[in-house]
């Protein structure tokens, strides 16, 4: 008989039952994620890696490390769980002996609980994994943020974004290099770029793409009124040389200096050293302030430019505008994909999928995992409807 929860007088959980079901679920993972061919890979690269003269192509040596280390992550994250389900076996093994000789053991029981409760959420966390399926949903990710219809409620709620994505990105160890952001007339942000870098990066922040919705008391209004303001979220797959892609001819660029504004250095409101570049045949227009020159921020630019224009050519050449960047409609009424409700209730709610809470302070804090991965399970349902 299984043991039952420690200090719990609920029924006695079947742990036996709970650990097969763990093991058909680690099973499917290691066939999505390819046990064997990961095993095989990790040996080619590692004697890539260790060939004389990897470094002197250093794109190609960055490109093997790189996925080297991707790889060794996953075998290590399903040898993590596939030992974490040993021990599991282990344990409770222990305990129905103890129960068997008429004695009990608390610790070992409290130590199976929290256990089990583990692998199983390791595994959920792992499970993610199986429900990207974009060529570039792996890589890093160029995140956009423009005001929509608000005014100044608009321009503080997309300044508001930005800290919230930022701390997400904190959440799971991912790196943001934030590379331009326009002030607001009174306050806030009119628009904001930046980079999140970190496995995953664009699979999950596309889930993110669209309007959000603000509704809040405004403290802005002398009449403290509730105003709802706007805010869109686009998104853009990050790939360090898209040279293979895309083309940049200088003639097709205007290219305008200005002054940069907002946090960023030393070197802020003191020199010319912000860069917008126009593409002009296509319209794209992108900036970057936060480097420490011109130099740096036009190559900075001209890297995010690349990869737009890469996303662009991949759209048209694909057709499947809708399946990589959508259509975010206008930044205002009927077109959001989330409300964030501060008044006169708390709650945030994604449209597209019907989950919400009300824990509004956590999602503004970063806590939108949860909204991702329904999401992602909402995309991979309709793919196979």
């Amino acid at each position: 008989m299984a043991p039952p929860e420690a200090g719990s007088a609920e029924a006695p959980r079947d742990f036996e039952a709970e650990l097969e079901d763990s093991e058909s679920r680690l099973a499917e993972a290691e066939r999505y994620l390819g046990l064997d061919r990961l095993l095989a890979r990790r040996a080619e690269l590692e004697l890539e890696a260790a060939r004389p003269g990897l470094w002197d192509d250093a794109d190609n040596a960055r490109a093997i490390t790189t996925e080297l280390g991707q790889v060794a992550a996953d075998l290590e994250q399903l040898g993590g769980l596939r030992a974490e389900l040993d021990d599991a076996r282990a344990l409770l093994e222990l305990i129905d002996e103890s129960h068997a000789e008429g004695a009990s053991d608390t610790a070992l029981e409290k130590e199976l609980v929290e256990t089990v409760d583990a692998l199983r959420r390791r595994l959920s966390a792992l499970e993610l994994q199986s429900l990207f399926s974009g060529e570039y949903d792996e890589r890093d990710a160029v995140v956009e943020l423009h005001a929509g219809a608000g005014g100044t409620d608009a321009q503080d709620w997309t300044e508001m974004m930005l800290r919230m994505y930022q701390r997400w990105a904190e959440r799971r160890g991912f790196s943001v290099e934030l590379d331009e952001e326009t002030e607001g007339q009174e306050a806030g942000l009119l628009s904001a770029t930046f980079i999140v870098r970190g496995r995953f990066a664009y699979g999950l922040l596309a889930t993110e793409r669209g309007v959000h919705r603000l509704v809040r008391m405004s403290p802005f209004d002398s009449q403290k009124r509730r105003q709802t303001s706007f805010a869109s979220l686009d998104v853009t797959p990050f790939l360090e040389d898209v040279s293979s892609e895309v083309e940049i001819d200088e003639k097709d660029l205007r290219i305008d200096t200005y002054r940069s504004s907002g946090a960023g250095g030393q070197h802020v409101n003191k020199t010319d050293s912000a860069v917008r570049l126009t593409h002009l045949p296509t319209g794209l227009v992108v900036s970057c302030q936060n480097e420490r020159s011109q130099h740096q921020n036009k190559a900075k630019a001209m890297q995010i430019l690349g990869a737009k224009l890469a996303d662009r050519a991949r759209h048209e050449r694909k057709a499947e505008m809708n399946a990589l960047s959508g259509d975010r409609g206008d930044n205002a009424w009927g077109n959001q994909i989330r409300s964030y409700v501060l008044a006169p209730y708390q709650q945030v709610k994604d449209l597209r999928t019907g989950y919400e809470t009300g824990n509004v302070a956590a999602v503004l804090d970063g806590d939108l995992d949860a909204f991702m991965e329904a999401e992602l399970r909402r995309q991979r349902g309709s793919a196979a409807s």
